[in-house]
Order: structure tokens, then sequence, then C-alpha cells
């Protein structure tokens, strides 16, 4: 019923930077929190940044300072700018949407985008 699309992942050298988009579509009336999640080589997905609908934020302690996740809600699109790359970044980066279909009274259901690849040179 949503479709997550990620763009903006690729090669990039260490201190570089990226932008990441992830757009929803679909039977939306609101989403609530959005986030960012990256799977590094043989790890497990793990949390990068969260986002609120009101925008408030909160980050992986290994990205603070360097990462910052913003929305437009007008939009149902997410972003990230990850500046200062290092290679510890490289992984496959997923958004996540928690998602009323119809109303407030629904259960948000959560889905993942399809993922973009990130990888950073040294």
């Amino acid at each position: 019923q949503v479709q997550l699309v990620e763009s903006g992942g690729g090669l990039v050298q260490a201190g570089g930077s990226l932008r990441l988009s992830c757009a929803a579509s679909g039977t939306i009336f609101s989403i609530n929190s959005m986030g960012w999640y990256c799977q590094a080589p043989g790890k497990q997905r793990e949390v990068v940044a969260t986002i609120t609908s009101g925008g408030s934020t909160t980050y992986a302690d290994s990205v603070k300072g360097r990462f910052t996740i913003s929305r437009d809600n007008a939009k149902n699109t997410v972003y990230l700018q990850i500046n200062s790359l290092k290679p510890e970044d490289t992984g496959v980066y997923y958004c996540n949407a928690a998602v009323y279909h119809y109303n407030y009274d629904d259960t948000a259901a959560h889905y993942w985008g399809q993922g973009t690849q990130v990888t950073v040179s040294s």
C-alpha cells in the first residue's frame, strides 16, 4: 500500500558528502516517524537517525555532528545529509516510515525502502 523509494547513494572519498532522499507514496493519511538505518557488510541493520512529524530528531552517537535528518511533510519525503564521510559509514542505507493509511485511529504500519548503497573509500 505504501512504497518508499530511496536515492542519492554512491561512491565517495572519505571526507566527502552525500544527500540521501526517500519519498513515500501510496495510501497515506499521515506519516508519524521516519528514519534512516544502515546495514554494514556482515552486520545487522542499525538505526542512524529518526525524525518525528513534528521535527524532533535522534541520532546514533557515531553520526552526531556529521549527519542531519530532515523531512518535507508535504512531499512525504525524508532526507539524510551526510558530511565528513568515513569508511566505516559504508553500507546499505534504508529508510523506514510509520504510516497511518486512513486516520489516526489506525495502527501505524511500518514500511521499508529497498536501500541505497553508500561506499566510502579511504
